[in-house]
C-alpha cells in the first residue's frame, strides 16, 4: 500500500477538518495519543509475559 503525498495529504487533512470542525481536532488528537499509549503498554506487557 503506497503512503499518500503531499497534495493527498492536504486534501485528507481538509476534509478532517470540514467533517470535524477545528474545535474538535485537538480532542481528537489527545484521544488518539491516549489509544496508542494504552496499546503501546499492552504490546510491552505481552512481550515481557512470552519472554517470561
Amino acid at each position: 500500500m503506497m503512503m499518500p503525498s503531499g497534495p493527498e495529504l492536504i486534501i485528507i487533512l481538509f476534509v478532517i477538518v470540514l467533517l470535524f470542525g477545528a474545535k474538535k481536532l485537538p480532542e481528537l488528537a489527545k484521544g488518539m495519543g491516549k489509544g496508542i499509549r494504552e496499546f503501546k503498554k499492552a504490546a510491552d506487557d505481552v512481550k515481557k509475559e512470552i519472554d517470561l
